[in-house]
């Protein structure tokens, strides 16, 4: 057990707070006015964890604070010789299966070379053949048109192997992805140069919530707020409105871009996924 002075905790739970308070004072703000923000906004909604939670600092598993004894009024944490920890037994046979899980799927992605040739059509294939009423933010206009989304969509090939993007495909999109994943497949098909499973390594953080070092979960979730700004400047929509200038992937030059983003994220990913994977197999030998 690691054992954190007063002074040295006290400084990681103020510059935690205040490195997430960038984001989240934004989303409460644009929430008390009822604005949406179809970028951003994503962070918050599709991942489910509270800016609240954001904000909270937790120092891991195997860390003892010293005089931190108001962490007691927190779930989770309990007094041990020298301060207060996170009380190992919180850490659940159904949290391990959970740890389990990511560490496979973590494991399997991390072992795969980086596939960087889907060009970011999933979100092309969630508004295709669709009327302007039903599209997901419609909001926002679609930078070519409808007619003009559905001639993309039909002149190139779909390869979305990530279950959580296909899933939101329209019904007339789906036969024309050359994969077909399901979440049982998942583990098989998750690829590194993916932007939703690098994104999603925040949401593994805060799963496995507060059993991870906070300074991880902030490092994946500003690495997938950039993500997001690049899987929706590469989308059918226009949002120069918001300050977003399109990656257009409908060309040649617009790919070869997306592609080149998308190559510097898998890699900027890997260091983060092989954290988490140290991370899983500690708590996992804590478990035992």
């Amino acid at each position: 057990m690691r054992v954190l002075a007063p002074e040295e905790w006290g400084e990681r739970e103020r510059a935690h707070a205040e490195r997430m308070r960038r984001w989240t004072r934004p989303r409460q703000e644009r929430r008390s006015r009822g604005e949406k923000h179809p970028v951003l906004d994503f962070l918050f909604e599709y991942y489910s964890y509270r800016p609240g939670h954001l904000e909270r600092w937790h120092p891991g598993a195997g860390v003892v604070l010293a005089g931190g004894e108001r962490f007691l009024e927190r779930p989770g944490y309990v007094r041990v010789e020298g301060g207060v920890a996170l009380d190992l037994a919180a850490f659940t046979e159904k949290k391990a299966q959970t740890t389990r899980y990511f560490l496979a799927l973590l494991e399997k992605t991390a072992s795969r070379a980086p596939r960087l040739s889907c060009f970011g059509l999933h979100e092309w294939a969630m508004v295709y053949r669709q009327s302007p009423e039903q599209v997901r933010h419609n909001q926002l206009p679609l930078r070519l048109g409808g007619a003009g989304t559905d001639a993309v969509v039909d002149s190139l090939d779909i390869r979305c192997g990530h279950y959580d993007a296909f899933r939101f495909f329209t019904a007339p999109a789906r036969p024309r992805n050359a994969l077909q994943p399901t979440r049982e497949t998942q583990p098989e098909l998750e690829q590194p140069g993916c932007l939703h499973a690098n994104m999603d390594l925040y949401k593994v953080c805060y799963k496995l919530d507060p059993f991870v070092p906070s300074e991880l979960l902030a490092d994946c979730f500003e690495l997938a707020v950039e993500i997001r700004e690049l899987d929706m400047r590469a989308s059918p929509y226009d949002l120069s409105a918001l300050g977003y200038e399109p990656v257009r992937i409908e060309t040649p030059s617009g790919r070869a871009e997306y592609a080149r983003l998308q190559g510097g994220f898998a890699r900027r990913a890997a260091p983060l996924r092989n954290r988490l994977i140290a991370q899983c197999h500690y708590l996992l030998s804590l478990h035992k």
